[in-house]
């Protein structure tokens, strides 16, 4: 099933390496200045998807946003597969689609994507 946005993680240190990657592989990519640990911009794939990058989202982890289902990715997983093979890092995303109506009990699963396979862990993240 489509997810209505895609949303992953990487380290920050990686974050060249991600965009370099999706001009390459997914559309050109538009990004405005950073304002402060946030950065916008638009992939140019088949449509304009707006994408968001936000550092420091979880330590030193930045969160990748594309606002749109329109994505060429239809799920996070499928998403964090394809970067993590692509560029060779550690990718981290929702073990699937989390809305705050399922209470707290799976808010903390995630998933380890790399080149070399996937793994379930709980990222305990300080509020």
């Amino acid at each position: 099933m489509r997810q209505p946005d895609i949303e992953i993680y990487l380290k920050e240190e990686f974050l060249d390496e991600l965009t370099d990657w999706l001009q390459q592989h997914a559309g050109d990519v538009e990004l405005g200045p950073w304002r402060g640990d946030i950065r916008r911009g638009v992939l140019q794939a088949d449509t304009a998807i707006p994408l968001m990058i936000v550092r420091k989202a979880a330590g030193r982890w930045a969160s990748i946003w594309f606002d749109s289902q329109a994505t060429p990715w239809a799920t996070d997983r499928d998403c964090a597969r394809s970067v993590a093979a692509g560029i060779n890092r550690e990718v981290r995303c929702s073990i699937g689609g989390w809305e705050e109506e399922q209470g707290e009990a799976n808010a903390d699963s995630w998933m380890k994507v790399t080149a070399e396979g996937e793994e379930e862990f709980v990222w305990a993240q300080k509020s």
